[in-house]
């Protein structure tokens, strides 16, 4: 069975801090933690830490999210490249979230990046996801 390992980060650390969880664990993948270090340089999130697993082969990352007075700092995630229909941008159009208020994950061929520093470094590449 195919799961997505992007669309199952998003929807977790949707219903984590909808349900105001401190953390939330994802299965870990190079790309995921890719973007967990994106979130967690903009300040999004805490901390993630990989945990190896004993019995079997799968292998889960636990995400400390990030709240002040309650109140998420991640307020609203959105995937934009999914399996079915992948979405390129050069780096002259790629998208400003909330007019700069939020971020666009880009993966790109130096890997995965917000969308302030592809624009400066003159880097295009897939979106992979909004945050704001």
């Amino acid at each position: 069975m195919f799961i997505d390992p992007i669309a199952d980060l998003i929807v977790r650390i949707k219903n984590a801090t909808k349900a105001r969880h401190p953390n939330c664990a994802i299965y870990t993948s190079n790309l995921t933690t890719a973007i967990l270090k994106v979130l967690k340089d903009e300040g999004y999130i805490v901390s993630y830490e990989p945990k190896k697993s004993r019995k079997s082969n799968i292998n889960k990352t636990v995400i400390t999210l990030k709240y002040k007075d309650q109140v998420p700092a991640i307020t609203g995630i959105k995937q934009i490249s999914k399996p079915g229909l992948r979405v390129y941008q050069e780096s002259k159009k790629l998208p400003r979230v909330l007019s700069g208020l939020g971020i666009a994950v880009v993966s790109t061929s130096q890997g995965v990046v917000t969308d302030k520093f592809a624009r400066v470094n003159h880097l295009g590449g897939e979106i992979i996801a909004y945050v704001w």
